[in-house]
Formats: C-alpha cells, structure tokens, sequence
C-alpha cells in the first residue's frame, strides 16, 4: 500500500486543470492528486483525455490551471524544469533510440544526474538490471530489436535512470502478451515499494485497480469518479462499464 504519512501534503496536487490541442480543449478543469508513496490509476475510454492530461503535467502540452508538485506551482516550468525537479514520463510510443544499444539507452536516461559521480551512475544503473534482468542480458542488443515487453521494460529503466520522484507511465499494457502485462503491473508494484510515486495511465482498468491505491475514472475530459481503488472497482457503474465480463 501506499507509503504515504497520514496528513502528508500530497506529492502531487492538480485542480481547475484545461488542456488540448490548439482551439479544442480536451481537459475540462479536472482536479486529481497524489500520495507520496502510492500508484494513482486513471482510467477512461478512448479519446477521454488521459495521455492529453500526463502530456500536460509534463508540459508537452500548454494548460490552464494549478500543478503543484512537492508544494511548488510548476504550471509555468518548462519540461527540462519539471524533468529536473523529478518528473519523469514513458509515452505511450516507449520513445526509444532504436538503432543504438540497450545500455545507451538507459544511460541517457540518466541525464537528469549526469553531474552525478560515476560510481552512483554506474549503482543507479546495476539497480536498473536487477529491477529487470533481461535487459542486463541484451544491454548490447540494439533497442529496436527488442520484444514488445522487453521495450516496455527499456522505457520504464530509462525513465528510472534519473530517480524520478515522480513516474507517469501512459498505458504501459498495451499491444503485450497477457503474460507480460502482468510482469509490468509486478514490476509497478514492485516500484512502489521503493517510494516512487506512479500515475498510470491504463485502459486495462481491471489490472490497473488491483495495482493502485487510489483511482480516478476520466470520461470526456472530466473526472466522472474518484476515490480508493478498491472501492471503485466494487462501483456497479465502474464494474459494468470498465471491468466486465470479457474486459481487463
């Protein structure tokens, strides 16, 4: 469970936030936030505005509204600030440098510490391969001759390489084996354990709830349900429309 302190200020508060592309607004003044500690899970149809939302805490997209993260306003940062001050996101492309190796991947990764000494970026990086063992053995192997999963996994190191305090993964589960998804909701169990506060991004609302502490249900751009997510996943509302039979 989450490794929040009862009465700790959250490490990530959002409210009145509106987003999108151009003219049209995808994000209509929604509010969420999370526990130091803890996976939040969002989950939401297509097109409901979930990868808009980790685009615009990021700052790859321009908004309107309150970020605070840590207790500071970052809503004017630019994305080189936000990933400074801790923030790291895995799009849902995965990003990666195809033609080079899976090591140089992740120390790019690291560039947030780059001023780190070498002992601890090489520490950060033995981490990475006991967090995920396949990697250490293709650390040679070119990033765009992985598995879809091992990608996943790359993407998730990378990101990982420069300690985020906050992690944003935008539907990691998708295109992988029924087998893989569940090794990459262990490895984000795993994760929390460490401390690393998650926002996950997932339409796989039935793997997403068993993993997260708490859980917003997004749909056309506005928060339809919040709160723990194991009381969401008991919602009859939520059980018939995102975990039924044939779903997750």
């Amino acid at each position: 469970m989450a490794a929040n302190l009862a009465g700790a200020a959250p490490l990530l508060q959002v409210d009145a936030l509106h987003a999108g592309y151009g003219r049209a607004e995808v994000l209509t003044g929604i509010a969420i936030e999370a526990a130091r500690g803890s996976v939040v899970a969002v989950v939401g149809p297509n097109g409901a505005g979930k990868s808009t939302l980790l685009n615009a805490l990021m700052g790859v997209l321009p908004a309107r509204g309150a970020i605070r993260f840590e207790g500071e306003e970052i809503a004017a940062r630019s994305l080189e600030e936000r990933v400074q001050r801790g923030i790291a996101l895995v799009p849902e492309t995965r990003a990666l440098f195809a033609s080079m190796p899976v090591a140089d991947n992740l120390l790019l990764g690291g560039y947030r510490r780059r001023h780190a000494p070498r002992p601890e970026q090489a520490a950060r990086l033995e981490e990475i391969y006991a967090l995920f063992p396949r990697l250490r053995e293709r650390r040679a192997q070119a990033a765009g001759t992985l598995s879809g999963g091992e990608r996943q996994m790359l993407a998730i190191g990378r990101a990982l390489m420069g300690a985020p305090r906050l992690l944003m993964l935008d539907e990691p589960s998708l295109g992988l084996a029924p087998l893989v998804v569940k090794e990459i909701f262990r490895i984000i169990e795993r994760l929390r354990e460490t401390g690393v506060t998650i926002l996950l991004i997932e339409q796989n609302a039935r793997a997403a709830m068993a993993v997260a502490d708490h859980a917003y249900v997004l749909e056309t751009g506005a928060i339809a349900l919040a709160g723990p997510a194991a009381q969401l996943a008991a919602d009859p509302r939520v059980i018939e429309t995102y975990l039924g039979k044939g779903r997750g």
